[in-house]
């Protein structure tokens, strides 16, 4: 008789060992990542923030300005053409004839279009999306972002692992993430340390491309709650 061949065939590995030459995270099966961690090529892959799709309704907004701005321009320019003006322009400037230029409602609604205007050059030439914060490149041609809530979730759950820490509260910017927590035992010089070590293991495990500064406060919980 002879002898049954191991489960695989001829490529199956001797004791339940890989073959050398294989693939360890195929045979080990589906639990590894397979994300590169290594860091991309410098100057190969953007690191900074994500444009809001708002620059659509912005350009719009322009282009709106912009025709009433050229239909003002050929009414001034039929005019000077010695052609009467448009109805709606005759109308306009009589009732703007009564108005004087130092009069509190003239001055507020400059000011209003004025800010306006500012608003509008700032929503142009800004990104937006403040709530993502960019992570590291970890491939070339591939960029991902961490909303800024996630980031605070994950710090919270890093700090609530911390012995003594009974409450925390975490509130995540693009420049600074700020941690107060409460301790209700162990000596608070001690838990604001484990909190410095833990929280900025987790900052670093993020993956953020700009880690934000971090203020931990530690203090105890009012008189009369445990």
């Amino acid at each position: 008789m002879t002898e049954p061949e191991p489960p695989g065939g001829e490529g199956a590995s001797e004791a339940g060992r890989p073959v050398a030459g294989t693939d360890q995270s195929a045979v080990a099966g589906t639990d590894q990542s397979a994300v590169d961690h290594r860091p991309a090529p410098a100057g190969k892959v953007a690191t900074g923030r994500f444009w809001s799709a708002r620059r659509v309704p912005a350009a719009l907004v322009a282009a709106v300005v912009l025709g009433a701005a050229g239909l003002l321009l050929y009414d001034v320019a039929a005019v000077r053409a010695d052609r009467p003006a448009m109805e709606w322009r005759r109308r306009l400037a009589d009732h703007l004839a009564d108005w004087r230029l130092d009069e509190v409602g003239v001055l507020a609604v400059s000011a209003a279009v004025a800010l306006l205007g500012v608003l509008l050059l700032a929503l142009a030439l800004t990104p937006g999306l403040r709530a993502l914060l960019t992570m590291r490149p970890g491939r070339a041609g591939v960029r991902a972002a961490l909303d800024r809530d996630a980031a605070a979730l994950v710090l919270r759950d890093r700090a609530m692992e911390v012995s003594g820490v009974q409450s925390v509260r975490v509130k995540m910017r693009r420049s600074k993430a700020s941690v107060r927590a409460r301790s209700h035992f162990r000596p608070v010089d001690e838990v604001r340390a484990d909190l410095d070590k833990a929280l900025g293991a987790g900052l670093k495990e993020l993956g953020l491309a700009r880690p934000p500064a971090l203020a931990v406060r530690v203090g105890r919980p009012p008189a009369g709650k445990k």
